[in-house]
């Protein structure tokens, strides 16, 4: 649907803006989401949301060679597989690849690690809050609770591959990705299953209203009644929905990697708001809550690139130059500074915009 749509701005009455391409495709759960006509990989071969006819997650777009030298600092490090900032304890968080671990840097004094933890094996992501960083390490089946700053780790076994889990007030949400699932864990125990309606569940947000969950295969999104332990509905999200986040206005934002776009989704109920175009392969994203910036990188270009979020529709503020293979992006909302890691093994990028 193209033209213009009436929708509500964040930070004032409604609005009337041209968006590229505004779409709301509901699932409803009794009718295109039963899966009856399967194909050889288990997909329903008929499913409206279903871009292709046996899917694959989308990846980052390949790196050029860099053009220009990157921004800012870079912290000499191998290939980095995730970024997470915490605010309690002002630290950074960095999952490498080989050999799999996590280092914990001092945000104030970023020279050298305060801490290494090794992992049975590579992170796929990271989250950090509250003095603690979980890293989800799915190829092992464990979660890795790690205490910040001082490093301290303990090993959660979780039965399947957990691609991301992240805190819920006591308890903590797994996306469970082999397993098509949402689990709640109290106390390092499951004490909810939460399926319905996932080919993949490859990450887990955490709004106001309840829990998105990111399903890269479907590329769509579903909202979670986690206390009802229910599926409830869902939406495609564009053509490759690679990474997503949680905004300062109840959205979750999702960048599209094939089509090149940044999506925005109301919840409670589950809306597609805005479908911005932002060319040159959109991979990682990290949100900046206290200046309402979205950083997006671009892998195709070799770039970060910062939105505001707060109107009818993104607005660019800040473009600049990275590491090569920039697939994953954090915040340190007390400064301001986006960190960019490369998994081409070229560093960790600090920028103060």
């Amino acid at each position: 649907m193209l033209g213009v749509t009436t929708h509500r701005n964040n930070v004032g009455g409604p609005q009337v803006r041209r968006l590229t391409s505004v779409a709301r495709i509901a699932i409803p759960l009794a009718g295109a989401l039963v899966l009856s006509a399967c194909s050889a990989t288990g997909q329903d071969s008929s499913d409206s949301l279903q871009v292709v006819a046996n899917p694959v997650a989308a990846k980052p777009a390949a790196s050029p060679a860099r053009t220009a030298p990157p921004a800012g600092q870079v912290i000499a490090m191998p290939g980095v597989s995730a970024i997470a900032t915490d605010a309690q304890s002002h630290t950074l968080v960095v999952a490498l690849g080989q050999p799999p671990s996590v280092r914990v840097y001092d945000l104030g004094a970023l020279g050298s690690p305060k801490a290494t933890v090794a992992l049975p094996g590579p992170a796929e992501s990271l989250t950090a809050s509250g003095g603690e960083a979980i890293a989800s390490v799915p190829g092992k089946g464990v979660l890795t609770r790690i205490s910040l700053p001082g490093g301290q780790a303990k090993a959660e076994p979780v039965a399947g591959q957990p691609a991301e889990g992240v805190p819920d007030g006591a308890n903590t949400l797994v996306a469970v990705r082999d397993r098509k699932a949402v689990e709640v864990l109290a106390g390092g125990k499951v004490t909810k299953t939460i399926t319905g309606q996932l080919y993949s569940a490859d990450g887990v947000v955490k709004t106001d209203s309840g829990a998105v969950v990111l399903d890269r295969l479907r590329t769509a999104v579903f909202s979670v009644d986690v206390q009802a332990g229910t599926m409830d509905e869902g939406l495609r999200a564009g053509d490759g929905a690679a990474n997503a986040v949680a905004d300062s206005f109840g959205r979750v934002l999702v960048t599209d990697a094939r089509a090149g776009a940044l999506l925005a989704f109301s919840t409670g109920p589950l809306i597609l708001r805005q479908r911005y175009p932002v060319p040159g392969g959109p991979y990682g994203l990290a949100y900046d809550h206290r200046r309402n910036l979205a950083w997006v990188t671009l892998t195709g270009r070799n770039e970060v690139v910062g939105f505001d979020v707060r109107g009818g529709e993104p607005v660019e503020k800040y473009r600049f130059p990275t590491v090569r293979q920039p697939d994953s992006v954090g915040v340190d909302e007390q400064s301001g500074r986006v960190i960019v890691g490369s998994a081409a093994g070229e560093g960790t990028q600090v920028i103060q915009p």
